[in-house]
């Protein structure tokens, strides 16, 4: 899960979980207080409808009496208005309601006081004495709807709307805070990228802005990685390309002082004269490969790119190859050449897979032929050359592409090979923005060069 999306649902959640706990506690306090205040309500209102009735009954009899009762059931909060004695008779109201109001009947009558009962939540119960004029007590018992508070979120369409409201609030909030907090890790994400890619200039502070905290110290680490690094590499390819250069003098005054004592040579020193231009071939080679994966590395040259047939340049390698490849006993076979067309420099592409192709026919088996594959779809266009040799290591593989790695001293210079040819091409196809990888088969190595192909007209060609 993306640290975004984590951030963002925690704050989410502990948003929730603090309205919930506020909302509980307020409803908490909220419905104590209330209750508190019904019952004193309760107990004073049944005092004034209790004395009231009394009065009444005193002034004008049992008919007064029922006119004022009749009055009070028309009440809409009122539920049941019962008028009681002490053994059961219904004076006023319905006698079948009376069952479950005897116990507080038989208080209030008892006492003389006014009693109330709340121990259920859908009603509420008083009762007040209430003395006739033959000095008889009766009980005036009142039922009510239990009051509750307003909800804030509940039962109604502006109760919804509030709630709406609020988690709007809280996931634009939490989406506000999280982007705030993941912003700068994934700009620095994006410059490592880059950084990686093998843009040596990437610098990340500036993007994260003029925070002072964590994220923004480690922005500034970066930026002093990444520029130590440059520094380091840079100076590495300078030394690369001075050496290089340096050594092409004293190199063609060598090949001029070597011709000279070729005319004076006898044939005792011949060997010895052919073996020095020979290893001299070598060191000229070497470091015209060191030159151009210098310029390569470093972007120093700019090179032409235009439409290439992928097809033919592939074929063509294969044939030159193949004829090299026949005089050690192994050939070069294509096995599939689908057509194709790329944008990019026909010199770096065909150095690239030459220097492939080369390697591949230096160390596979005697009497095998190494496969070319070129398969063009879904915009991609996918180079494969596979050989039938020993293979390399797994643990070896990533650093196949670097300058001068050998996998061991088994694959040395007798074979012919500087250790650039695999380095160069790894830089080649960078420049064209695609990707190079090996991987062993059961029969040897496998090369794989993908890059962007240009695409199909409408009758299927390229």
């Amino acid at each position: 899960m993306k640290l975004f999306l984590k951030i963002f649902l925690w704050f989410l959640a502990a948003v929730a979980v603090s309205n919930a706990v506020i909302y509980f506690v307020t409803r908490t306090f909220q419905t104590e207080p209330l209750i508190n205040r019904f019952q004193r309500s309760t107990r004073n209102q049944m005092n004034i409808y209790g004395g009231t009735a009394t009065q009444i009954a005193r002034a004008e009899g049992t008919e007064g009496l029922d006119t004022y009762l009749g009055r009070l059931q028309g009440q809409d909060s009122t539920r049941k208005v019962v008028l009681v004695s002490g053994d059961g008779k219904v004076w006023f109201g319905p006698e079948n309601e009376i069952a479950d109001v005897s116990e507080i009947v038989r208080q209030t009558i008892e006492t003389g006081e006014v009693q109330t009962d709340f121990s259920t939540e859908e009603r509420s119960l008083g009762a007040s004495p209430v003395d006739l004029p033959d000095g008889k007590r009766l009980a005036l018992v009142f039922q009510w709807e239990r009051g509750t508070p307003p909800s804030l979120f509940w039962g109604s369409t502006i109760a919804y709307m509030r709630l709406g409201g609020l988690l709007l609030t809280g996931v634009i909030l939490c989406w506000l805070l999280a982007l705030y907090l993941t912003s700068p890790i994934r700009k620095l994400r994006e410059a490592t990228n880059k950084f990686a890619g093998g843009d040596l200039t990437t610098r990340v502070a500036e993007k994260v802005g003029r925070r002072r905290d964590e994220i923004s110290d480690l922005a500034r680490d970066f930026d002093s990685m990444a520029e130590r690094i440059e520094s380091l590499v840079m100076s590495q390819q300078r030394l690369n390309r001075d050496i290089s250069h340096e050594l092409r003098s004293p190199l063609a005054r060598m090949n001029v002082a070597l011709e000279m004592a070729r005319q004076k040579a006898t044939p005792e020193t011949m060997p010895q004269l052919t073996r020095i231009e020979n290893e001299s071939f070598r060191l000229n080679e070497m470091i015209s490969r060191l030159l151009t994966l210098s310029k390569l590395e470093t972007g120093s040259q700019d090179f032409d790119r235009h439409e290439l047939n992928l097809k033919g340049l592939v074929e063509q390698i294969a044939s030159d190859a193949d004829f090299e490849a026949k005089a050690r006993n192994r050939s070069v076979k294509v096995v599939r050449a689908d057509d194709c067309r790329v944008i990019g420099s026909e010199n770096l592409i065909h150095s690239a897979i030459e220097n492939i192709l080369r390697n591949a026919v230096r160390y596979t088996k005697e009497g095998t032929a190494v496969e070319v594959s070129l398969s063009n779809g879904n915009g991609r266009a996918e180079i494969t050359i596979a050989d039938h040799g020993e293979g390399v290591p797994e643990v070896e593989l990533k650093n196949l592409f670097k300058p001068f790695y050998r996998v061991e001293e088994a694959r040395d210079r007798g074979s012919g090979g500087t250790g650039l040819g695999l380095a160069i091409a790894e830089q080649a196809v960078k420049l064209h923005k695609g990707t190079i990888s090996a991987k062993n088969t059961a029969d040897g190595l496998e090369v794989e060069i993908v890059l962007a192909a240009m695409p199909k007209n409408g009758n299927g060609l390229v």
